[in-house]
């Protein structure tokens, strides 16, 4: 039986148990005459005092959803009304539209029924990851590197997009650059905090281009702005007057631009992108924030 709770919903407990119960019945994913778990073993699955898990079964009986069997137990009994039962649905369509018509019945709003709906949604365990930043370029960067680090899709959008519409955060596990997570944390569940990504730093780079014995020509190729402006700042000491630097921003004018590069720094997207004999992946996010990133999913889906 398929039952989640949110404790930062201001529904409270006892109806969020009842009302899941109630739907599990319509739709007959819980069967005329199948028992529910004992009050206490509900109770420790939701990790919530059995007493609301006691009320929400007596509402479920004053409701006739659900009867008294010998031992306490609760037993899933066929609605009185035969017409507001829900025969299994063809499509998410169809599932849709039973549920909407179920909630008119039983004489809920629209309004209320979209509010709670999201609400509920709001709660769900999350199935993405969504990066939350502003500068599109950084965005597509970060979801790159996460993707590539992740086993599950990911999606972005910026704080005024993310802001503007709420219901961007349904399923999702926001995830954020570190200096950014005091802007994006009150456009998520408190539930469900952004999780914050610290960038790599670029000592093995610097290394790299103080290790250079000749005078070199040294290119920095990046879809994000804010990347080519930081790596500038990391690499400028090691470069000082011996070296040239010099940006790119994707996509290149022109593939010959870098033929008079000696070494190639390229980011997560230019990698795949750019062709060139020295080519040296500048990877933004740090090994230690994705792998907490992965798992922090992996705590929600338990």
């Amino acid at each position: 039986m398929d039952i989640r709770v949110s404790k930062e919903s201001e529904i409270p407990l006892r109806q969020q148990v009842a009302e899941q119960i109630i739907f599990l019945i319509a739709t007959e994913k819980l069967k005329t005459g199948e028992s529910l778990p004992s009050v206490r073993e509900l109770a420790r699955r939701l990790k919530i005092h059995h007493n609301t898990i006691s009320e929400a079964y007596q509402d479920l009986v004053t409701r006739h959803w659900a009867v008294r069997r010998r031992g306490s137990h609760l037993v899933v009994i066929r609605p009185p009304d035969e017409s507001a039962r829900v025969e299994p649905a063809r499509d998410l369509d169809e599932l849709i539209n039973l549920t909407i018509e179920l909630a008119r019945r039983q004489g809920y709003s629209l309004q209320a029924l979209r509010e709670r709906v999201r609400q509920r949604l709001l709660a769900q365990p999350p199935d993405h990851i969504l990066v939350v930043e502003e500068e599109l370029g950084l965005r597509q960067l970060l979801q790159e590197e996460i993707r590539q680090a992740v086993r599950w899709p990911v999606a972005g959008c910026s704080r005024e997009e993310l802001a503007a519409t709420p219901t961007l955060m349904i399923g999702a596990l926001a995830a954020t650059p570190q200096y950014a997570v005091g802007d994006t944390e009150p456009l998520v569940p408190k539930n469900r905090p952004a999780v914050p990504i610290a960038f790599c730093p670029a000592d093995e780079h610097v290394n790299l281009v103080r290790k250079l014995r000749d005078p070199s020509v040294i290119a920095v190729v990046s879809v994000s702005q804010l990347f080519l402006q930081a790596a500038q700042g990391y690499l400028a000491p090691a470069v000082g007057r011996r070296h040239t630097l010099s940006q790119y921003l994707l996509p290149l004018e022109s593939p010959n631009v870098l033929r008079g590069a000696d070494v190639v720094f390229c980011d997560s997207i230019a990698m795949r992108k750019v062709k060139h004999s020295n080519r040296v992946h500048y990877r933004l996010a740090a090994r230690a924030s994705l792998d907490y990133l992965s798992n922090a999913m992996e705590s929600y889906q338990k």
